[in-house]
């Protein structure tokens, strides 16, 4: 069975327009696009939201969006994380007075606290929402690792419901936590371990693929070979550059990066070109 929350949920690029200003239309429409090709929910203003460079104007305004135009047809997941807990806490209980269904709540960033400070910041972001919060225990990014142990004391916390594990060493069930795969590449060990899901990048081109992954036990090995080199493509440099790459390529208005992100370049774009061009994804042209 699949978590709360839903087993596909997308972590959802922030389109910006010429001027790298949010294009809110474009969101919009990326978020009917994600519902309709296999997700169950949405995960905004994450690490592939680029939230690091958002202004918590465009940060809580683009949770609204979400809330507002998916209401009852998707859950929304909000990126409320920071490396400082009094701005954790203040991003949490506006989202929650915002509307969003959980709260993606990642390991505080570059000041690296010890373990007692990791329990008192999320037992200081617990106590300011009442909706289900998901850690987001990704290393490789914050240069802090939540071990299984630790996860399992988190879970004892009020609305500590899920974990969004990134770090693939440490993939197992917890105790008290709905486990999501952090990382595409992991989908399929989560499911067979009885995981709840996955919070997914590639299910933005291959959703409808990723969701027979949960749909169909029986052919989900099957269906993980078939994508392993679209993961592989998605991961030829740094999220979410790859991704938005795609998504431009095939149409879909999701502009470029902010700074210190940059768009991808010859040699990325061509891998990523090629890999859509070998799923008929993307048409070659023909001269």
């Amino acid at each position: 069975m699949p978590g709360s929350l839903g087993a596909i949920l997308t972590a959802m690029v922030t389109p910006f327009d010429a001027d790298l200003r949010v294009d809110e239309e474009a969101a919009v429409a990326m978020m009917h696009h994600l519902i309709e090709h296999g997700s169950d929910g949405l995960v905004v203003c994450g690490t592939t939201g680029e939230a690091a460079t958002l202004t918590d104007e465009e940060h809580l305004r683009m949770i609204e969006l979400a809330v507002t135009e998916m209401r009852g047809r998707c859950t929304v997941v909000a990126g409320v994380g920071s490396n400082d807990t009094r701005h954790a806490i203040e991003l949490t209980e506006k989202a929650t007075a915002l509307g969003a269904d959980a709260m993606l709540s990642v390991t505080p960033y570059y000041v690296r606290p010890n373990r007692r400070g990791i329990v008192r910041h999320f037992e200081a972001v617990a106590q300011a929402t009442d909706k289900p919060i998901v850690l987001y225990n990704i290393p490789s990014r914050t240069g802090t690792d939540m071990p299984n142990d630790l996860l399992a004391e988190l879970a004892q916390l009020e609305h500590v419901s899920a974990v969004k594990q990134a770090n693939n060493a440490n993939l197992a069930l917890i105790d008290g936590l709905d486990v999501y795969a952090g990382n595409d590449d992991i989908l399929c060990r989560t499911l067979e371990l009885g995981g709840a899901g996955g919070i997914l990048v590639a299910s933005h081109i291959v959703g409808p693929e990723m969701r027979r992954m949960f749909d169909e036990p029986d052919r989900r090995r099957e269906v993980d070979a078939g994508l392993r080199d679209i993961y592989q493509a998605l991961s030829v440099t740094s999220n979410p550059i790859p991704i938005k790459a795609a998504l431009n390529l095939l149409g879909h208005r999701v502009g470029g990066l902010r700074l210190p992100m940059v768009e991808a370049d010859e040699h990325e774009l061509a891998t990523v070109r090629e890999m859509l061009e070998r799923h008929g994804l993307l048409q070659t042209v023909q001269t």
